[in-house]
Formats: C-alpha cells, sequence, structure tokens
C-alpha cells in the first residue's frame, strides 16, 4: 500500500536518520510526480498516483508553512529538521530556488535551531538555479542508487533524458558540501537479479563515493512496503562491510537498517 503526503506541511514525525521532521511536500496532494519511478518507493508506481496533478503555487507553498510554523512555535513543539520531501521530487517544482529562500527566512524567525534538509535524486542540478538552491540549505541530501548506469536504470527508474556520468559531474561542484545517499536491497526485478552488497554493484560504487567526498553518505534498505513485491532488506552487518572501506578513508557514514 503506498504512502501519500496529503498536506504540504505534514508532521512533525521522527526520521529515523534526522529526528523530529517537519515534512514539506511540494508535489500533488493526492498524487506522485517524480523523475524517477524507484521499485522502493514508498509512494508506489508514477502510473498510480495521477489522481491529483495539482502542483501547490508558491503562495500556497508560503502561507502553509508560515501558518504552521507559527501555530508549532507557539505550542513549543521541538523541529530537528524542515524536510522537503513528499510526494515526488521537490527540485521540480518550478519555484523551487524561491522557496528555499522563503524556507531559510521563516526558519530563522520560527525555529533558528533548525536545519533544513532536501531530500533529492539529483535530476534536476544540471540547473544552474536549484545547484545554488540546494547549496544554501543545511543538508542537501542527495540520492545516487548506483555506481553503474545501468544498474540506475533497473533500480530507480529515471526518465529518458537522465544521465549518471553528468549527474556525477555536477555533484562534483557541490565540492563534496552535500549528504549521499543511497539505498541497499536485493530482488529480483523483470527476472534479473539484483544485489546491491555484491561485488560487481559495491565495488564501483565505493570508489564514486571516494571520487565525490560527500561529507556524509546515508546508508539505508527499505523500511516500508515496495511497489515491487520481491525486494528484499539488507542487513546493517552487510552494509558495515561494504562501508569499512570508506570511513577508512575518512568519509562519515551513517547506516540505518
Amino acid at each position: 500500500m503506498s504512502i501519500l503526503f496529503n498536506d504540504i506541511v505534514f508532521g512533525p514525525i521522527h526520521s529515523r536518520r534526522l529526528g523530529s521532521s517537519l515534512g514539506i511536500n511540494l508535489m500533488p496532494k493526492f498524487g506522485k510526480f517524480c523523475t524517477f519511478d524507484c521499485i522502493y518507493c514508498e509512494c508506489g508506481w508514477n502510473k498510480d498516483g495521477k489522481s491529483d496533478s495539482h502542483i501547490p503555487t508558491y503562495e500556497e507553498v508560503e502561507s502553509a508553512m508560515r501558518t504552521k510554523f507559527e501555530k508549532l512555535a507557539e505550542e513549543g513543539t521541538n523541529i530537528d529538521t524542515i524536510t522537503f520531501s513528499g510526494n515526488g521530487e521537490p527540485t521540480v517544482h518550478p519555484d523551487f530556488p524561491r522557496i528555499i529562500d522563503t524556507t531559510i527566512e521563516l526558519r530563522n524567525r520560527y525555529f533558528p535551531r533548525a536545519a533544513i534538509s532536501v531530500l533529492s535524486n539529483a535530476t534536476q542540478i544540471g540547473k544552474e538555479s536549484v545547484r545554488e538552491a540546494l547549496k544554501k540549505v543545511t543538508n542537501p541530501i542527495l540520492k545516487i542508487d548506483s555506481a553503474l548506469e545501468e544498474y540506475v536504470r533497473i533500480i530507480d527508474n529515471p526518465y529518458s533524458g537522465y544521465s549518471l556520468e553528468k549527474t556525477l559531474g555536477y555533484l562534483k561542484e557541490f565540492d563534496g558540501n552535500f549528504i549521499l545517499q543511497t539505498m541497499f536491497l536485493k530482488g529480483e526485478i523483470n527476472g534479473r537479479t539484483i544485489d546491491c552488497t555484491s561485488k560487481e554493484l559495491t565495488e564501483p560504487w565505493i570508489r564514486m563515493v571516494l571520487d565525490l567526498k560527500p561529507r556524509e553518505v546515508m546508508m539505508y534498505t527499505i523500511d516500508r512496503e515496495t511497489p515491487a513485491s520481491s525486494l528484499e532488506k539488507v542487513t546493517v552487518e552487510e552494509m558495515q562491510s561494504i562501508a569499512s572501506e570508506l570511513i577508512k578513508n575518512g568519509i562519515n557514514v551513517q547506516i540505518r537498517g
């Protein structure tokens, strides 16, 4: 069963990676819009999420954030991070850079100690305005699920114009000031066996991480029901084994099982 977020601002909820997280959904309230169609996405397949195609306007987002921030601040609610996630890829929103500037302003007023995090699949970082907006937030959390384009296309089902090589090139423009997020799983898709813990996938991934030198790597596995039913979790121990080479090279790694 897919999970959709039916408000522009939702929560706060407890995030296993970010603590008390106040979510911001820039995509439709009752549908899904994403440049990836990941086999593990808790929001389900893109084709099943077209019941609502309304992307909220800048004005709707600003109003929803201001109202919710003010209410929670008055209640004394603790917020560790304001997190852009929701029902698809937040950086697709045409006013994403302007929304980030407004979020910084509102955060400074209501929750000055809170981080601002963006969970993104990095498909839009070829746009300078999106890159610059992401550089302004506390935690630009950018997804690369495989260092091999063949497997990106199996796991993430990106839109046709996606290029892993170009995306990695744009990631280098962050000079390491970003968090790399990678999903680890096992299973079978369309008769093809996938094992993200295999040397075929982990060795090029480790080389990629050492080349990008992100300030942190988030390694995680399946936590909820997935649209592809044949997928399996990997263990914390398996991820720790993969991470050992990164840790030896000074990379900060966070693992969530």
